[in-house]
């Protein structure tokens, strides 16, 4: 859909056809040739333009069943619940945070996906062709207002001043709802994800789908982005402290150097990771090789037996650890930058300065999924084998327990065992009392 190429392009207007319908209408009537072009276009296009408008309405009214239940949640239609009291709840505090994370992603994977002049083209044509239901849709308008072109220029292109603030701020939305998101983003882990990365240099890991929320929200709070530099602060201090590439939703990565060059508060704080970005990147580098040499030693034929993988389960979960959290920095941090900021080409080129072979990364990469693959098919064979093995030992300590009995019972002679009744009595009344508490187990 575009208006400089193809045979539909004098067909395909922007939102400048709201200004001037009469014109193009009479443009079209005057026009044989166009009319037969418009009428094959209607036909041939009209299911896709609706599944494109649907989707469309779709993040608006997602955006508006939001605001009404915090409305409801306000108004106490929901007994004994109200918005602190759901941002107190693990759960509670969880749903909320993504759904306006969400929204925000939403917004953000249109306007990269979709140009600007695109979007207005697809929903100038919906409305054309269909006018009638057009013209008792209550959401075309706003549909309208919430996706028109942001002027952006593609990807890593010019900016309008105020972007994505204006963007995001063209539904408002409750500020105290935003601040509370916010807040319990900065202060907790909302995922309960510290206890599975016990090393503090892997808390910014442990935080990192959190952060990429914070990121998004932060813009519905532009605030905070400007002018609150001690918030800003604590933010990059806990969340971006060795980090400033991160990944926003499936693949999608954002750069801080450039997303907050425009933010004063914003920069401010992020120019505190910068200081240690030599040793961060020099450590990871330098950890390619032994992890990449453990990892082959690991997956030697013989080594990751049954009984040497039970024996050392803690050790092997920090291994894949340290593995993990290696390849991700790495991953995020040697691509290169989308555009030619000064900052970003400078970190991007300090990354690289420590020899940093991208084959070794992959080998890596490769070597750690085989292992997660081997111990994955390992563990899931245990735990299938769990049930039977647990009744076989089951079955071996009763019988083992009523030999024992039978030796102090003086029917079975054994060197150096004298007749005991008291101890065959006692193991015999033990093995029943063991008996039961494995069955109930």
């Amino acid at each position: 859909i575009n208006a400089e190429y193809g045979r539909y392009g004098p067909l395909l207007s922007d939102f400048s056809y709201f200004t001037s319908v009469e014109t193009f209408n009479n443009k079209l009537d005057n026009n044989g040739d166009l009319q037969d072009r418009d009428e094959e276009f209607r036909e041939n296009h009209l299911g896709l333009l609706k599944r494109f408008y649907k989707v469309f309405e779709s993040v608006y009214k997602y955006i508006c069943d939001i605001n009404r239940f915090i409305e409801e949640l306000d108004e106490g239609i929901y007994i004994q619940q109200s918005l602190e009291t759901v941002f107190m709840d693990s759960e509670g505090k969880q749903l909320l945070c993504e759904s306006l994370y969400l929204y925000g992603v939403m917004l953000h994977v249109i306007d990269i996906k979709f140009d600007g002049s695109v979007r207005e083209r697809i929903l100038v044509a919906y409305h054309r062709y269909n006018a009638n239901k057009a013209a008792v849709d209550s959401h075309i308008d706003d549909v309208c207002k919430l996706l028109r072109s942001t002027g952006v220029e593609g990807a890593g292109g010019k900016r309008p001043s105020n972007y994505p603030i204006s963007y995001f701020g063209r539904v408002p939305i409750r500020q105290d709802f935003v601040n509370m998101a916010i807040g319990r983003l900065r202060s907790d882990d909302v995922y309960n994800q510290m206890s599975n990365y016990p090393l503090p240099e892997h808390r910014s890991v442990a935080l990192s789908t959190q952060a990429s929320m914070l990121y998004i929200i932060l813009y519905f709070a532009p605030d905070l982005l400007h002018n609150q530099q001690a918030v800003m602060r604590e933010i990059v201090d806990k969340h971006f402290p060795d980090n400033w590439v991160l990944n926003v939703y499936m693949g999608i990565t954002v750069n801080l150097v450039i997303e907050w060059d425009t933010f004063r508060a914003a920069r401010t704080a992020l120019n505190n990771t910068f200081d240690n970005v030599r040793s961060i990147s020099r450590k990871h580098v330098q950890s390619v090789p032994k992890l990449c040499d453990r990892a082959l030693k690991l997956l030697q034929e013989g080594v990751l037996v049954e009984e040497y993988v039970l024996d050392h389960v803690p050790k092997l979960m920090t291994f894949l650890r340290e593995c993990n959290c290696t390849l991700r920095w790495l991953m995020l941090h040697t691509t290169k930058p989308p555009t030619q900021h000064k900052k970003c080409k400078q970190l991007h080129d300090l990354v690289m300065s420590h020899n940093t072979q991208l084959s070794d990364v992959v080998a890596l990469l490769l070597n750690t999924a085989q292992l997660e693959l081997v111990l994955k098919d390992m563990f899931k064979c245990l735990l299938d084998k769990k049930e039977e093995k647990w009744n076989s030992c089951q079955t071996e300590t009763k019988e083992r327990l009523l030999e024992l009995a039978d030796v102090f019972s003086g029917t079975k002679p054994l060197a150096r065992v004298e007749k005991n009744d008291n101890l065959q009595v006692g193991i015999t009344r033990d093995t029943k009392i063991i008996l039961v508490i494995l069955c109930n187990c």
